[in-house]
């Protein structure tokens, strides 16, 4: 019985699998290990990176830093060096006026002045000497450099470089005085012009190209060599002699006054009040006694007053001295009284309440000298006129969107874009050339939708009417027509046919807002109202004593300002034009007087308050038409002011110039 409950102890098996299993786990463990402590060196590593990222970042930010401080201590050093260079050239200006004075005079020429030569193209053209150096005899005149490093050797006064031109050196002539080098801060700076200058029927045109040796750079665009207005017009006298002003350029056209064959004013016209600040009464001639201070029925430009700021400015007649602000040194004028730019300054008259403020808006450079600019109907845009192009900007940010090229023309010689003219649709701009064609533009596809010929000689001006229905061109031909927008057909041929007037060439003409009235002025010295819708002539306003550079409408149309190179600007009175007994001729109602040199463009505001005139002198001036007084007097380029324009619909003004630059400046009501 005790076998049958005996059996064997049973013995767990299987210990070489556990084992195995351990080893597993061990070896599990093991490789953790590993990989946590590759974690860390990598994180160690990531950190050191990042810590040396960090520091790079750091560098970089000082060097940044540093960079920004660097640049702003070098334009306050160049700040610096500009006004010690200004003062310099202050200091040093009495020593060169004293030595042009006593080194350069010389006997005047006593053979007698040839008569005047011809207007037009070719070798009797005038029109080519604004821009050129004046020598004596028969001189060719030429198409100086924009730019010179350094004045004629030997004190000439011919042409620039010492270029001698065909017929040997130019003759010594006398100098009124003055430096040729003044600082750049002063209105007009260079000599005055000459008393009186020799000069011959033949004229270089300017597609016989410029001379040698003209210190010119490669690829610099030759300026043309004609004085230009807002439309691009002639001169009427001889050139005088170019001098340099500061930062290397040429002031455009130092030009003589005009030779004594010239027509003459009309003895038994007197002259409106000058700077006195108060027009006379209708068109009633002033009288010669003392000139009243207050208004009396002031046919003035419908100009409104602002309220609560403007009130009438009560001071006698003024000097050319005293009314003029370009003598005035910024660097002594109290600073409410002035603002500055980088390359710009303006100066408010002390004798009037300043209403304005004056800021740089946009600078627009150009390959040449810009003959013309011209604001667009909504005031968006801005076409310039320069050599064989004219350009159209954006107003807002300067950007330019179109260039328009008659690429048909012949390439050789200088072809400069004398006007430009958008319709009041905006759609088209209208150009007029040196080569005698009028080229009507359709913008969008930058073709030519029509092209005017006609005209005789180079074309100087263009007028949209407001329908836009018809164009009025002006040319050195000595008309002004009439062209219709839609058939393109000659409407009238405004012709100059008065035997005693020669050099009575158009050089701008004015269409008034309500289309009945053409307005010319030319180189006889007289301004011209024409009817468009009969083409008779119905106003002939003599009182400039030179050449008429530039008219324009003020916006109601009741007045006509006329800019001269007798330097002054005109306000005549339209309110009834035609109207007026033959006997008792239309006078200037005001003269504005305060330029040093040739008035070049005028224009009016839109609202009628302010009559803007550029000049030789290298200034634009604000005027008030009511006070005959200028409000700010704004230097802002480095050569003559061209051309000026108003935009029709905000604060907003553009100036063309010799220097190859246009432009855009805002005014507005000072605070």
């Amino acid at each position: 019985m005790s076998n049958i409950y005996s059996h064997r102890q049973l013995v767990p098996g299987g210990g070489a699998g556990s084992n195995r299993v351990n080893e597993l786990i061990d070896a599990l463990k093991q490789e953790f290990d590993n990989l946590q402590q590759e974690a860390a060196m990598y994180k160690m590593q990531r950190d050191d990176l990042e810590h040396k990222v960090q520091q790079q970042t750091d560098e970089v930010n000082l060097i940044r830093q540093g960079l920004y401080d660097l640049q702003a201590t070098q334009k306050n050093m160049k700040v610096q060096y500009d006004n010690e260079i200004r003062a310099l050239q202050r200091d040093m200006d009495p020593q060169r006026i004293h030595h042009s004075s006593s080194s350069h005079a010389a006997p005047p020429p006593s053979h007698p002045q040839p008569p005047p030569p011809t207007i037009g193209q070719g070798q009797n053209n005038i029109f080519g000497a604004i821009m050129s150096g004046g020598g004596g005899g028969n001189q060719v005149l030429v198409a100086p450099p924009q730019m010179m490093d350094q004045p004629p050797p030997g004190g000439q006064s011919g042409h620039p470089g010492g270029y001698p031109g065909p017929n040997g050196p130019p003759q010594s002539v006398p100098q009124s005085g003055g430096s040729s080098a003044q600082s750049p801060y002063l209105n007009g700076s260079g000599p005055a012009p000459l008393s009186q200058q020799q000069h011959g029927p033949k004229r270089q045109r300017m597609e016989d190209g410029p001379p040698q040796n003209m210190g010119l750079p490669p690829n610099s665009q030759q300026p043309p060599s004609s004085l230009y207005n807002s439309n691009g017009m002639p001169p009427q006298g001889p050139p005088g002699q170019q001098s340099l002003s500061q930062g290397g350029y040429m002031n455009v056209g130092q030009s003589s006054k005009p030779v004594s064959k010239m027509p003459k004013i009309p003895q038994n016209i007197s002259e409106g009040p000058q700077s006195s600040g108060v027009p006379p009464t209708g068109n009633a001639p002033p009288s010669s006694g003392p000139q009243s201070n207050k208004r009396k029925n002031n046919p003035n430009m419908g100009a409104q007053l602002p309220p609560g700021n403007r009130t009438p400015i009560k001071q006698g007649p003024l000097s050319s001295a005293q009314s003029g602000l370009g003598d005035m040194d910024p660097e002594n004028v109290p600073a409410q009284l002035k603002k500055e730019g980088s390359d710009w300054f303006a100066i408010f008259n002390p004798k009037v309440q300043r209403v304005l403020d004056v800021e740089l808006f946009h600078t627009l450079d150009h390959n040449s000298v810009v003959c013309c600019v011209k604001f667009s109907g909504d005031g968006k845009y801005l076409a310039t006129g320069c050599n064989r192009i004219a350009q159209i900007y954006d107003v807002h940010n300067g950007q330019k969107i179109c260039v328009l090229d008659d690429t048909s023309v012949d390439k050789t010689g200088d072809l400069y874009i004398r006007s430009v003219c958008f319709s009041p649709d905006g759609k088209h701009l209208a150009t007029g050339a040196e080569d005698k064609q009028i080229r009507i533009w359709d913008i969008r596809s930058q073709t030519i939708s029509k092209l005017f010929p006609g005209h005789e000689q180079d074309i100087y001006s263009l007028d949209f009417s407001r329908d836009g229905r018809f164009i009025v061109s002006g040319s050195g031909d000595k008309t002004a027509r009439v062209w219709d927008m839609v058939s393109g057909e000659l409407l009238y041929k405004l012709a100059i046919d008065e035997p005693s007037q020669k050099d009575a060439g158009v050089t701008s003409v004015a269409i008034s807002p309500d289309a009945l009235y053409v307005a010319a002025g030319s180189l006889d010295k007289i301004v011209r109202v024409w009817d468009t819708r009969t083409g008779i002539l119905l106003e002939r306003l003599e009182g400039h004593k030179d050449s008429v550079y530039s008219v324009a409408f003020s916006p109601d149309g009741k007045t006509l300002v006329s800019g001269s190179l007798d330097k002054t600007l005109k306000l005549w009175d339209m309110s009834h034009c035609g109207r007026n007994n033959s006997s008792q001729k239309n006078q200037a109602k005001t003269t504005l007087n305060g330029h040093k040199d040739f008035v070049l463009s005028v224009a009016v505001s839109p609202d009628g308050r302010w009559v803007v005139s550029g000049s030789k002198d290298r200034g634009v001036q604000f005027w008030d038409p009511i006070t005959a007084q200028t409000q700010f007097m704004l230097q802002g380029h480095k050569n003559s002011v061209i051309s000026v324009a108003l935009s029709p619909t905000g604060k907003l003004f553009a100036t063309g110039s010799g220097d190859c630059r246009a432009r855009l400046w805002r005014y507005y009501d000072e605070m």
